[in-house]
Formats: C-alpha cells, structure tokens, sequence
C-alpha cells in the first residue's frame, strides 16, 4: 500500500497521523461533547498522556502494518492547528473513526472529510464495502451517514464512554458510493 497520502477537501488538509500531533489531541480531545459516544476502548477519565500512549502503541503501529489509516484534521486557512482526527481501519464490524473539537463542531467540516476518505477507502484501498456503528442517540453522526447516502443493516446494544447504548450499523457498498458520487458529479 506504501505511504498513507496527505488528502484535501475545499476546506480541509488531512495529514498522516504523527506521534507530535498527539500534543494537540491531548488538548482538544478529553471533553465530554467529543468523547461520550466513541467506543468504551477510550479510556474515561483521559489520562495526561493518553493521545501519546495511543499514538505510540495502537495506532501507528496499526498504520505501519497497514491495519488502519489515520489522518489529523486541519484547516486549510490554519494549517497547524490541528482540529480532530479521521480513521479507517481493517475488519468486518468497524471500517471508520472520527471525532472533532468542539469549536469546529457544526459546520460541515466532518462531512467533507468523511467523503474524501470514503473515497480513498473504495478507490484507492480497494474493499468493497464500508460499515460503521453509530449509537443512535449521537444524531450528528447519524446525518453525516445519511447525507453520505449509507442504510441502516443492523440494529444492536454496544458499549461507550457514556455506557451501553442501542446502536445503529450504517453500511455502504463500493458501488453504491460510486453510484452516489457520479449522481452528485452529474448535479454540478
């Protein structure tokens, strides 16, 4: 696979995840708005060095592999700020993460990101289908699925920071997303 990319979006840079950005993801990352509903793996209360320990020892070691693909979130108008985090991983149950700082909150940026890496993931990584849970109380979440036209395939009770909680699995197929995107090219 080589290298993972450095990939844009109208507003955004995604960067390869470094074991330096975890300086400013432990600043942006332990907040209950951004926590609360990722996966009970995150640990609650965040220890002070918890984005390094997860940096160092789980993900880019998961990326050097080539088992997942992280990249840190940053405007283009403030290229060294880093705002949240993308990723992709391997495996039938869980292909994408994301999480994003409150003062970025609600403006679409997740969106954009999610796009641009769905594509990376059909087109460049090559599987044919794309799945995430979702727990049905983080509605955010659920409208980025939506708008990137994934379904609902399962329906099932996982564990969060915030506790066990019904959850929704969104699914895509390689050729419903390029199916969806020429419809989009074809609008513009």
């Amino acid at each position: 696979m080589g290298a993972i990319p450095c990939l844009e979006t109208p507003r955004l840079a995604l960067r390869p995840l470094e074991l330096r950005d975890a300086a400013q993801v432990q600043v942006l990352f332990p907040q209950w708005a951004v926590v609360r509903y990722l996966a009970n793996v995150v640990p609650w209360p965040y220890p002070e060095d918890g984005a390094l320990v997860h940096y160092r020892d789980r993900a880019l070691p998961a990326m050097a592999r080539g088992d997942e693909w992280h990249w840190s979130l940053r405007l283009k108008t403030d290229p060294e700020q880093l705002i949240g985090s993308i990723c992709l991983m391997r495996g039938e149950e869980n292909n994408r993460g994301f999480w994003l700082g409150v003062p970025w909150q609600g403006q679409g940026l997740m969106t954009e990101a999610v796009e641009v890496v769905t594509d990376y993931w059909f087109d460049v990584l090559g599987f044919p289908v794309l799945r995430v849970p979702k727990a049905i109380a983080n509605t955010a979440s659920r409208r980025i699925s939506e708008k990137s036209g994934m379904r609902v395939v399962a329906v099932e009770d996982r564990d969060y920071v915030s506790g066990r909680l019904p959850t929704e699995i969104w699914a895509i197929r390689a050729e419903e997303w390029r199916a969806r995107r020429g419809a989009l090219r074809h609008k513009r």
